[in-house]
């Protein structure tokens, strides 16, 4: 066992590395505020003397390498953390620090006391492809990290301003006493700027705020009162506020919101009750009641009782003509108003006088196998290699995905229980032998109790860190089709058909209702194609 001194978000402590015994788990947790640390993998402990006194007397051997510092803690002292005397500073590795807008990058060679020190700072982590330690550039951050290294630090690089890309062609240079908004053509407001806690904290009280972590900015709904406290807090920080708007696409109207009429009407109690009687999944539950809310809202001044037949041909109407909506989305619309007033309200069907539009028809893209593979090579993450593993090699929805149960996996007959997937209904698919390894080394490592796939908190994967995690696997690949999570189960689909499997075995195996859906994979592969002779090849020019 060995303690050393830490500091743990702000607050010095010591913590105690050991190998992991339940006997002495139960005894550290008899000292008083005992805690366990996720990411750093260790229990720490009050840096008081009489809570040093007791670790000492529970665990006579643990191993401290100064005793005098490791039990003294004076007002100077608590902005540093503790270094080893046993090793020579001109011994120690040499540090180079940049710092950016929010973040900031720490490169040394690997050194155990340096790590514990940089987990230590609260939001700090290893970033594998740049080979560097990041941390958020939070107020005292880099006091702390210049304190620690101190000397060590050969090359300490502050950039006074910042790069961003605000969409996915426009390159904006944002300095740190700015603040830049633009008020995006979906109505809410981006806002970009170098760390700020006042604005953080402001921004955290608005309704519905939202981080973009890959793009380091945050978004709210849009609202002049909103607008005005953000201008008069960055004026109270010393920032100087660019405003933009982004431009509306031509002639489209967005939807109604909350915050453009007084009395905004959420969806309707019964309507969700009866939902949820009649077993529609999740996704079905909050897109039925999101487009329902549109409607009562654009009759906002109606009872949803009084809403004729009429009325509802000119929302839909609107819908298409000024609204400018997807196919989908018009159709989703009409299934939710007629949930409603047929089954919520029981009356009878109707046909309402406005065309449904055809459903478009688009081949979705599909990797090929090589690209599959190289995808499924560059992942490190042991949880991450197995989910892309077994979505690609039994064709699963994300939804099947998540839902999947440990003992769904059935290894003696290389097969995987898909329960109550879309349309409620059950079925088998294929278990690789490939994956099956993979799997077993997975729940060796992470030990998950009850969904295959579970978040740190336990409880179900979350979509988007499977989303998130896709996207990245799919970037280090260096894929640069516009793929997603469910081009997996395409890809799935269409070398089982380029392998010779007849198309009844795989619209069994990916619980297709109908066979014409798939038959969508006849038109994507190119199996054949080597032997059709182009007829311009044959001409005389």
């Amino acid at each position: 066992m060995r303690a050393s001194k830490i500091n743990f978000e702000g607050e010095i402590r010591i913590m105690v590395e050991f190998h992991y015994k339940r006997e002495t788990v139960l005894m550290i947790k008899q000292i008083p505020d005992a805690q366990w640390s996720e990411t750093m993998k260790a229990w720490h402990v009050p840096y008081r003397k009489e809570v040093f006194g007791q670790l000492k007397q529970l665990f006579p051997g643990v191993e401290y390498p100064n005793k005098e510092k490791a039990i003294t803690v004076t007002t100077e002292e608590k902005k540093t953390v503790y270094q080893e005397k046993s090793e020579p500073k001109n011994q120690l590795p040499s540090v180079r620090v940049e710092v950016l807008a929010r973040t900031i990058i720490i490169k040394l060679p690997k050194n155990q006391l340096d790590i514990h020190f940089i987990r230590s700072i609260r939001y700090s982590r290893w970033d594998g492809k740049q080979f560097c330690w990041r941390v958020s550039n939070y107020p005292g951050n880099l006091d702390l990290i210049k304190e620690y290294f101190k000397e060590r630090i050969y090359e300490l690089i502050v950039h006074k301003d910042f790069d961003v890309w605000t969409n996915a062609i426009t390159k904006r240079n944002i300095k740190r006493n700015e603040l830049l908004i633009i008020k995006t053509a979906a109505g809410r407001l981006k806002l970009i700027f170098a760390y700020s806690s006042a604005l953080s904290n402001l921004i955290r009280k608005f309704p519905f705020p939202y981080w973009d972590r890959k793009n380091k900015w945050w978004t709210i709904p849009y609202s002049e009162k909103f607008l005005a406290e953000i201008r008069s807090t960055a004026k109270a920080e010393n920032l100087e506020v660019l405003y933009k708007e982004e431009p509306k696409a031509e002639g489209k109207v967005r939807r109604i919101s909350r915050y453009d009429i007084d009395n905004y009407r959420n969806c309707p109690n019964e309507y969700r009750c009866k939902l949820l009687e009649l077993r529609y999944s999740r996704n079905t539950l909050k897109t039925y009641c999101s487009l329902f809310e549109e409607f009562i809202n654009f009759y906002y001044k109606c009872e949803i009782q009084t809403i004729d037949e009429r009325m509802i041909i000119v929302f839909l109407q609107y819908l298409v003509m000024e609204r400018k909506v997807s196919p989908s989305y018009q159709n989703q619309s009409i299934n939710a108003i007629k949930f409603y007033y047929e089954r919520v309200l029981g009356r009878p069907r109707k046909v309402y006088l406005v065309e449904r539009p055809r459903r478009e028809r688009k081949l979705p893209l599909v990797l090929n196998e090589e690209e599959i593979s190289r995808v499924i090579k560059l992942v490190r993450n042991i949880k991450h290699k197995a989910l892309i593993m077994i979505t690609y090699s039994a064709g699963l929805r994300l939804s099947e995905v998540l839902n999947l149960r440990i003992t769904d996996i059935d290894s003696k007959r290389m097969q995987i229980f898909v329960r109550q997937a879309k349309g409620r209904k059950d079925r088998y698919t294929l278990l690789s032998k490939k994956v099956l390894p993979v799997l077993r080394d997975y729940i060796k490592k992470e030990k998950p109790k009850e969904w295959l796939f579970e978040g740190i908190k336990g409880g179900k994967y979350s979509e988007s860190s499977v989303h998130s995690l896709v996207s990245s696997a799919y970037q280090r690949a260096g894929i640069r089709k516009a793929v997603s999570f469910h081009t997996l189960r395409h890809c799935f689909g269409t070398h089982l058909l380029e392998n010779g499997t007849d198309l009844r075995y795989i619209q069994a195996l990916m619980g297709h209702a109908s066979s014409k859906t798939t038959e969508i994979y006849t038109h994507i592969t190119t199996k054949g194609f080597n032997q059709i002779v182009n007829p311009m090849d044959k001409l005389n020019i």
